[in-house]
């Protein structure tokens, strides 16, 4: 059931906000500022040592304040790590690229993956391990010119380009235009100043912006 939920709600939000930051509580606070502009599901990347540790904190956060937010973990490279963070009560998985080892995991708990793909072949072969979901990756590189080509030949799949998505209407409305389902945004949302300087209202209102527009693209 919950993989369904998922499936609707990452593209009816539109959007996949996407951070890592080896503060606990500046990890927490991030979180409630994106819920506060209306998200209700992120991936927290595993791209740190302290990944674990925070994500099981902000785990018990979503669990008693945040009931209605579903917690994805991004960057998962290999099976044991995808049963690690299946066990600190992760929503889903993402990874930066085709992993059997993943796919198998998480199927065996019953869980959404989504794999990051480049190529034609790549995206056949996820598909064929039962991926429903697809994070193109990265997007910049391949570009909403290679959305276009490869959409026809997978209608059934959901499309999610990641890296280098940017917060401005004409990339959100080109990426949307090409057939994506929703956009992976990191950096260009959750900024280095952001958490640097902890400028949860600024994301608020930055995150806010980025709904619109995408609601305005859906329209």
């Amino acid at each position: 059931m919950k993989k369904q939920i998922l499936l609707s709600l990452i593209p009816q939000q539109g959007i996949l906000p996407l951070f890592f930051n080896k503060d606990e509580q500046v990890s927490i606070e991030l979180m409630k500022a994106l819920y506060g502009a209306g998200i209700r599901t992120i991936e927290y990347t595993n791209r740190g040592e302290a990944a674990l540790a925070n994500f099981k904190a902000m785990r018990k956060v979503c669990d008693t304040e945040l009931k209605d937010m579903y917690l994805g973990i991004g960057t998962i490279k290999n099976g044991e790590m995808a049963k690690i963070f299946i066990d600190a009560g992760c929503d889903y998985i993402i990874c930066p690229g085709l992993v059997e080892s993943v796919a198998k995991v998480a199927d065996a708990n019953d869980m959404l993956w989504v794999p990051g793909c480049m190529t034609p072949s790549e995206i056949i072969t996820a598909e064929n391990l039962g991926a429903k979901m697809i994070k193109l990756f990265p997007g910049n590189i391949l570009g909403m010119e290679f959305m276009q080509a490869i959409r026809e030949l997978f209608p059934a799949l959901l499309f999610m380009p990641t890296g280098g998505v940017d917060t401005t209407k004409e990339n959100i409305e080109g990426w949307f235009k090409s057939g994506v389902c929703a956009v992976g945004m990191g950096s260009k949302l959750v900024t280095k100043s952001v958490m640097e300087n902890k400028q949860y209202a600024e994301l608020i209102a930055a995150t806010k912006k980025v709904l619109d527009i995408i609601q305005d693209c859906k329209k």
